[in-house]
């Protein structure tokens, strides 16, 4: 695959802003002329290796954020947003999303959220639901919608949270244990903590100061929700500074997104940064050993090696993804350069898919998106018992996966021929260019079609290149 050259102009002009220095000065600094720096700020010339190393060496820059973050993410966005047959045949070509997002992220970001209240117009309008007609009906983002994409734009990492997570559990001679961590927490604030045999996974009672943590729970599910908890009574006012800082249009969101937030110390408590990338590393990213060294579940754990995205001491990028058995996404998160469909469910041609069929076990596949970068992909099932006969069971797909260049870093690449063939998956039908692909849904809406009725071959109809 052809190298890509680095344009990075919004992010240059950003840095020299915090850093409150005129073009003339971050030219001197980076050792260019002022018409060559203005010139990159405008993504008129790709950012030069010499420059790179001058961003690394004077403003201790992790380069890595320079490739892979926010305008990767709009590009996918947008391009799918203008898979819509709203657009019919004018979607402009995928140089200029790139200028749109690397030039003007605010007014790719304002297209995005256009574009969303139209679809919700559009489903309200078809399935004739109660929210037509009404005054307070206004055209935002749901909810669910608005906090997915505050987490999706922030690279799934939240660093005061993280940071304050691993001080949590962190003490003089190393990491402590979590429940007594969090017992000591509870005590200091007149708390009590019990583990009852009860149907919720987690009550707090703040009148009685009690909290019940089921006891019918998996020991990863009882120390998530215990942190959790912990998290809403030990560090509301770090919550709710981040999400003042957040803006959410209605109080429904900033609500869903303070227990994404608690969910988050929860996740980074129970495997905190530094040693969790430190036994990352020396296990080769084995989830099962992972889990077993944290006391954390499979999930948690790969949902975990996605997040590792710290300034400075990044760990691999990964990619995570849980569907469920109808195969509608239900969390997701990319560091790659791979990026979900924001509508809709995955690629039917992925492993994760199949992971169903197969319970208890992991499933490899090297795979190779349309845009021609390669990742090694792994899926396994995941299945969360209610702890009694007549609770029920609820059952996921999870995906994690990293582009193959980092493949060596991972136990689960052993045995497998690393340059041999890779199945050819996409991103959503209607935004995948692959013109012979069995499991087709919908026709790519850039191309243009053939229909021959005295011939049938896997598709009804002929993609024209």
């Amino acid at each position: 695959m052809a190298t890509q050259k680095l344009y990075a102009g919004a992010k240059l002009r950003e840095m020299r802003g915090r850093l409150g220095l005129t073009q003339k000065l971050f030219a001197d600094k980076l050792s260019v002329s002022l018409p060559y720096l203005n010139q990159m700020e405008n993504n008129h010339r790709p950012v030069s290796a010499g420059v790179v190393l001058a961003l690394a060496q004077e403003f201790g820059l992790d380069v890595t954020e320079l490739t892979v973050g926010e305008s990767e993410r709009l590009v996918s966005d947008m391009k799918e947003a203008l898979a819509d047959p709203v657009f019919g045949s004018a979607a402009p070509p995928l140089a200029d999303l790139r200028l749109a997002a690397s030039n003007a992220p605010a007014l790719a970001r304002a297209f995005l959220d256009l574009h969303r209240a139209y679809r919700q117009t559009h489903e309200r309008l078809a399935s004739l639901d109660e929210a037509l007609g009404r005054e307070d009906a206004a055209l935002r983002p749901s909810p669910w919608e608005e906090v997915r994409d505050f987490f999706h734009y922030c690279d799934n990492y939240l660093d005061a949270v993280d940071r304050a997570a691993e001080h949590f559990v962190t003490g003089p001679n190393g990491r402590r244990d979590v429940v007594q961590a969090a017992r000591e927490a509870l005590e200091r604030r007149g708390i009590s903590l019990h583990f009852s045999d009860t149907d919720a996974m987690r009550r707090y009672d703040p009148v009685a100061k009690r909290l019940d943590v089921s006891a019918r729970a998996a020991g990863p599910t009882q120390r998530f929700q215990l942190l959790h908890q912990v998290a809403l009574i030990t560090q509301n006012d770090l919550l709710d500074a981040t999400l003042d800082l957040a803006r959410f249009h209605t109080p429904e969101a900033r609500e869903i997104a303070k227990i994404g937030l608690a969910n988050y110390f929860a996740g980074a408590a129970l495997l905190p940064y530094r040693a969790f990338l430190d036994a990352a590393s020396s296990t080769r990213h084995d989830l099962e050993r992972l889990a077993d060294l944290f006391g954390a579940s499979i999930e948690q754990v790969a949902h975990r090696l996605s997040t590792l995205q710290r300034p400075g001491a990044k760990g691999i990028p990964f990619f995570f993804v849980r569907v469920d058995q109808a195969g509608t996404i239900t969390k997701r998160h990319s560091a790659t350069r791979l990026q979900f469909a924001r509508f809709g469910g995955a690629c039917p041609l992925w492993n994760v898919h199949r992971a169903f069929e197969t319970p208890g076990r992991f499933l490899r596949q090297l795979a190779e998106t349309p845009d021609g970068v390669r990742y090694l992909c792994l899926a396994r099932d995941v299945s969360k018992p209610g702890g009694s006969f007549h609770a029920p069971t609820r059952r996921y797909a999870i995906g994690l996966g990293c582009e193959v260049q980092h493949a060596g870093a991972l136990v689960y690449a052993d045995g497998l021929d690393l340059k041999g063939r890779f199945e050819p998956i996409g991103i959503s039908c209607r935004i995948c260019e692959r013109p012979d692909c069995h499991q087709r849904s919908v026709p790519p809406l850039e191309r243009r079609l053939r229909v021959n009725p005295d011939r049938r071959d896997v598709l009804p109809y002929e993609i024209l290149s």
